[in-house]
């Protein structure tokens, strides 16, 4: 396995991955709307098997936005080897704080990222009407 982090993305290998990960192909779709995407990229060979996804609020605070795992590669820890990654890169690009949001239905997620060291810092209900918990992390 590689982990790259760049903000040259493959779409269409990121979409692929998205519709299995969330039963959702239009990814890309959202990026219009964000500022410059950083994509940190689990490869095994040719194959896109995780990402995670996110973009500077600011000088100092990053937004790890999205990002997921290829559901026949979950349990391998490669989602907390892409999560050490991108906090490495954050560290080297000069930023102090990493935030991001999940849902309680990531468990996963959400334990990952406390373990990892992130606080929650609040919660807050989104325009779908689900519980969204706010994280933050000192990298």
């Amino acid at each position: 396995m590689n982990i790259v982090t760049s903000i040259q993305i493959n779409h269409e290998k990121l979409n692929g991955l998205h519709k299995r990960i969330f039963d959702s192909d239009h990814v890309v779709e959202k990026f219009r709307f964000k500022p410059e995407i950083v994509a940190t990229m689990a490869w095994d060979k040719e194959e896109l098997i995780g990402y995670k996804l996110g973009y500077a609020q600011n000088e100092s605070t990053f937004y790890s936005w999205l990002g997921g795992v290829h559901p026949e590669r979950r349990k391998e820890g490669i989602g907390e080897q892409l999560l050490l990654a991108q906090h490495r890169e954050l560290k080297k690009r000069g930023f102090t704080h990493v935030e991001t949001k999940t849902m309680n239905r990531w468990r996963d997620m959400l334990l990952l990222n406390i373990r990892s060291g992130f606080c929650i810092t609040g919660t807050h209900t989104n325009e779908s009407g689900d519980v969204m918990i706010m994280l933050r992390k000192r990298l």
